[in-house]
């Protein structure tokens, strides 16, 4: 054993036990005796140099080439080739990665355009025509690769459609349009409202973006490839189309707009929505949910006194109403976040 100490140094570990016909586990095992036993382990051996590795001078030389201002941004690859047309070599791709890579450069080397920081938009409604919600989703036409457009505002508080249309394209003037006359309709006064939208081609329009500076609302959108930014309209396009009358295809613009009346209608009115206390959208947009509240309480209290042991002395509350509506709530314990799950908006 004290022979392989020795001789690995100079001519390394492997080729030591070789020479020597000493398995290298023998060794390996008596330094784990000796570590047991707290004996001073053997030297560690020394790796020699490759013979064909470059000289200290080389290696100098090409670390200064691939720091030199002309080469600073440019990837090893590129460095190689464009060295080589001009009849210049200092080594190979991969001795550039490793010197590189002992000096902490091993990284993006290129001069690349970077992507302004886009902000978590963090939107509270605690009434309705506060904060609305609006998107575009497509509706399948009578033939392949043929579809029509479906707008949709949304309030986020009391989930109550406030505007909508088919078109059978998307187009920013028809978003104007809608918006428009959106605000007129409800009554919506200067500086109370925000418009949330994601990052499409009509909600960053400048025709909606002049609109609403003309109506004095605010804009907001979401950032880019967030889905969970715009919970709300992708919540309710989904009861739209997971309802069992949705077709699988219109035949025609007039048969979507048909189709679309009859669901709003119900998505408003009947619509017993879980996020909302399961009230209507139209009970809690037009201020008759509380009232709907002290019905139902009383309706419990009434069964309550009757047979109290059924509910096991603890008297029964219809669900909560809703006191807030968060587009992605800060990530505080204090904040009055309570009204939604966006896993369980519909």
């Amino acid at each position: 054993m004290h022979a392989v100490n020795v001789l690995a140094p100079e001519v390394g570990l492997a080729p030591a036990c070789a020479a020597l016909r000493i398995p290298r586990s023998t060794v390996y095992r008596d330094d784990a005796r000796r570590r047991r036993l707290n004996v001073p382990p053997m030297t560690p051996s020394t790796r020699p140099a490759p013979p064909l590795a470059l000289s200290d001078t080389e290696r100098q030389a090409l670390r200064d080439v691939l720091c030199s201002e002309r080469f600073a941004d440019c990837a090893p690859p590129s460095i190689y080739a464009t060295l080589l047309d001009e009849g210049i070599y200092l080594g190979s791709v991969r001795t550039m990665y490793r010197l590189l890579a002992a000096d902490g450069q091993a990284r993006e080397r290129r001069n690349q355009l970077t992507h302004p920081a886009y902000f978590k938009p963090e939107l509270l409604a605690t009434g309705p025509n506060q904060v609305w919600s609006w998107d575009i989703t497509k509706l399948k036409g009578p033939l392949k690769w043929t579809c029509f457009q479906l707008y949709v505002i949304l309030d986020i508080f009391s989930r109550y459609v406030v505007g909508w249309l088919i078109a059978p394209r998307e187009s920013a003037e028809l978003a104007r349009q809608l918006i428009a006359e959106t605000v007129a309709k409800q009554g919506v006064e200067p500086r109370t409202l925000t418009v949330h939208a994601d990052r499409g081609t009509s909600m960053r329009s400048k025709l909606v973006a002049e609109l609403l500076v003309d109506l004095d609302v605010a804009k907001s959108h979401s950032r880019p490839y967030v889905s969970d930014d715009n919970p709300f309209s992708e919540a309710q396009f989904k009861t739209l189309k997971y309802r069992p009358d949705f077709p699988a295809r219109f035949g025609t613009i007039e048969e979507a707009r048909a189709h679309c009346q009859r669901f709003f209608q119900w998505y408003n009115e009947q619509h017993r929505h879980s996020g909302i206390g399961f009230m209507t959208p139209t009970a809690v947009h037009h201020g008759q949910a509380a009232e709907l509240f002290e019905q139902r309480a009383g309706t419990l209290n009434a069964a309550y006194a009757a047979h109290p042991s059924r509910f096991k002395g603890h008297c029964p509350q219809p669900p909560k109403l809703p006191i807030a509506a968060w587009i992605n709530p800060p990530k505080q314990e204090n904040t009055p976040t309570k009204t939604d799950d966006p896993c369980s908006l519909d």
